[in-house]
């Protein structure tokens, strides 16, 4: 048994905090996120996630942006370079969202992560022909492998790129043994520890959290 991983997600077998049945990518190549991460995260942004543009990087299965599509986000957009993983990703958003009442927009895109925000969001939007208000986000959900270290190269490339609005919040995910640091300038506004799992919410410089509550730094029993 791989540490922090249960039997049934090595086995394929993932759930949506409501009980809908998810595909997930066999083996261990992807990290799904917990259930009791996923809970967290959703009580956190759940005054902001109705109606939001959502960008789920490093998405893996893709069972974030389908919390999020079930919370009422209105636009999920997805990135992943694995090949096994952006299928099982199309699959999950996309049955998703074909279950909801509510018009929803949801994109996969097959790409590495860093070179695909260093395109900037309006000259990817305008090579892709949409509308420039479709490349920035209100929230950005960050989750790479714990060990990659690419954490402040992402915000670099969120900033520089031009993909967040004026009151987007970023929520990262990271392993408790390592230290997530935004670059100068960057908003703290909470950290949680959730077992081997945590939570890092910043915002961008001059960037004020609209609807969040500000969250204390607290740490909870392992899972």
């Amino acid at each position: 048994m791989v540490r922090g991983w249960s039997k049934s997600i090595l086995r394929g077998q993932l759930r949506l905090l409501g009980g809908r049945k998810l595909h997930s990518p066999l083996g261990l190549g992807t990290r799904p996120t917990t259930a009791l991460v996923r809970e967290a995260l959703i009580n956190i942004v759940q005054n902001k996630v109705k109606g939001c543009h959502w960008l789920d990087l490093f998405s893996g299965s893709g069972v974030i942006g389908c919390e999020a599509l079930q919370r009422g986000a209105y636009r999920v957009v997805a990135v992943e370079q694995d090949k096994k993983a952006i299928n099982v990703c199309k699959k999950n958003l996309i049955t998703t969202a074909s279950a909801l009442p509510q018009r929803t927009s949801v994109e996969v895109i097959k790409h590495e992560v860093i070179r695909w925000l260093s395109k900037g969001g309006q000259r990817n939007s305008a090579k892709r022909n949409i509308s420039p208000d479709l490349s920035q986000f209100d929230i950005v959900y960050l989750d790479p492998p714990y060990e990659s270290n690419l954490y402040s190269l992402s915000f670099e490339c969120l900033l520089k790129g031009n993909w967040l609005k004026k009151n987007s919040i970023v929520i990262c995910e990271h392993s408790t043994e390592i230290k997530v640091s935004p670059p100068n300038g960057w908003l703290v506004k909470g950290h949680r520890s959730y077992g081997k799992s945590a939570l890092l919410l910043i915002s961008p410089p001059e960037s004020p959290l609209c609807g969040i509550d500000s969250m204390h730094s607290q740490t909870n029993q392992p899972e």
